[in-house]
């Protein structure tokens, strides 16, 4: 297996932009960053069980990706739009009612990402499973891909600690911008 490619498939498709790192990022900003690290942690949780369903069941998924692919292409666009309008209509001025920074959506919002549904059921067929067949080999290669989810997301986090007073500062423009990423993502699925 070629480390290097690998790697660099990992960290960019974990480190760029996408839903869950935009959740992430509303999420500090609003709620502050622990419960970032709870929606964290699910979404961690949740990235690890793909990889192991996609290790697992890497034959059969193979044989029904398409199907995979619409169903969460219409499920992952609908929810993008819907959690960009949760962003955008999301009022300053009054009292914010947590509903998107916990563990259980940060978990959800995995299954539904297609950005997360894909890498999961293409790096292991496409990295692991040519050179790594034994379970401790997977085991670890999964291991490895999680960590490396981890701290994308963390990365995430830490970047909304650091500009959290500019973010709340300009909420408005923020959470404008934030959910017209949203909708970029949602659109790109398409494309």
């Amino acid at each position: 297996m070629n480390i290097t490619s690998f790697l660099i498939y990992c960290f960019i498709v974990t480190f760029t932009p996408g839903p869950t790192n935009i959740v992430i990022l509303s999420t500090v900003h609003n709620f502050g960053p622990k419960k970032a690290i709870e929606y964290t942690y699910g979404a961690t949780l949740a990235f690890s069980l793909l990889l192991i369903i996609s290790a697992m069941l890497n034959t059969m998924l193979i044989t029904i990706i398409p199907k995979i692919v619409i169903v969460m292409q219409i499920i992952g666009s609908f929810y993008m739009l819907y959690l960009a309008y949760q962003i955008y209509k999301m009022d300053p001025s009054k009292p914010i009612v947590n509903q998107t920074g916990t563990f259980l959506s940060g978990f959800l919002m995995q299954f539904l990402n297609p950005k997360v549904v894909l890498f999961t059921m293409t790096v292991i067929p496409s990295f692991i499973m040519p050179n790594y067949i034994t379970i401790p080999e997977v085991t670890i290669s999964v291991i490895t891909i999680t960590i490396i989810g981890f701290l994308a997301l963390i990365t995430w986090v830490l970047f909304g600690t650091i500009f959290k007073q500019f973010l709340q500062k300009h909420q408005k423009p923020v959470n404008i911008m934030m959910a017209l990423f949203l909708v970029y993502a949602a659109i790109m699925i398409w494309m």
